[in-house]
């Protein structure tokens, strides 16, 4: 059964910006692409466990590891180049009733 989690106000993230949640004791990286069209991934490098959120956004729609530079698609989680080849987990983002919510699987 999901759950919605209630994670921001929209507003809060300004465009490009992002922020940091906590789901389920998972670090989840938020991201405001554009007119608010938010993304979510795991806030953790596949490579070696560096936090995406604190890299730059490289295109559009995607995030560079800080540490040694692995590349990944926030839309899909997919890992882009080397030395990441595994994706990163993504998390469907409902917005509603001026509120971001996060789906939780239970």
């Amino acid at each position: 059964m999901a759950t919605l989690v209630k994670v921001a106000s929209v507003g809060e993230i300004a465009p490009g910006g992002r922020k940091v949640v906590e789901l389920n004791g998972d670090l989840i990286a938020l991201f405001n692409v554009d007119n608010e069209q938010y993304y979510a991934i795991e806030d953790v490098c596949t490579h070696d466990g560096g936090p995406l959120a604190d890299g730059d956004m490289v295109d559009t729609y995607e995030i560079e590891c800080p540490r040694h530079g692995a590349r990944f698609d926030i839309r899909t989680g997919a890992a882009l180049c080397m030395p990441a080849f595994e994706p990163v987990q993504t998390y469907e983002v409902v917005v509603k009733d001026g509120a971001i919510f996060l789906v939780a699987e239970e």
